[in-house]
């Protein structure tokens, strides 16, 4: 079995009903596909960054809703962790000085560490990474 973890970006697109995706993440089984908890934090930290900027009472609404919406859809997926052994591993990572973003390399870390595909269309970035294996499930 494969465990295919799908990067912020792919995750946006899954949320937003992008067919290709959609039909990719719906393939393979619930037990096969995952998120990186990195992601949860990127997903719920652009939430609370609009909850602090919300001017108005239906803006800051709407924020709320957004973020409950969004934690409920994240509640029903795998999350994987950022742990000990794949915090090593971005450490061996950031060692080789690659132009990835920091978020990126630690999402990068994880999915190596479990074996795994990274989903992505990130593809110039997470293409530097040795050893990771990476799909783009938006064509």
């Amino acid at each position: 079995m494969n465990l295919y973890v799908l990067d912020t970006d792919t995750l946006q697109l899954y949320q937003d009903g992008n067919p290709n995706v959609v039909a990719r993440v719906h393939a393979v089984g619930a037990d096969e596909r995952a998120i990186s908890i990195v992601t949860v934090e990127e997903q719920l930290s652009g939430w609370y960054t609009q909850l602090r900027q919300a001017k108005g009472p239906e803006r800051l609404a709407w924020a709320y809703r957004r973020l409950a919406a969004t934690t409920r859809f994240l509640a029903r997926i795998e999350i994987v962790d950022f742990d000990e052994p794949a915090i090593q591993r971005c450490e061996k990572l950031k060692k080789l000085k690659l132009k990835v973003r920091k978020m990126d390399l630690r999402i990068a870390a994880t999915v190596l560490e479990r074996d795994g595909t990274l989903v992505t269309r990130n593809l110039r970035d997470f293409q530097q990474v040795p050893g990771l294996r990476i799909e783009d499930w938006s064509k």
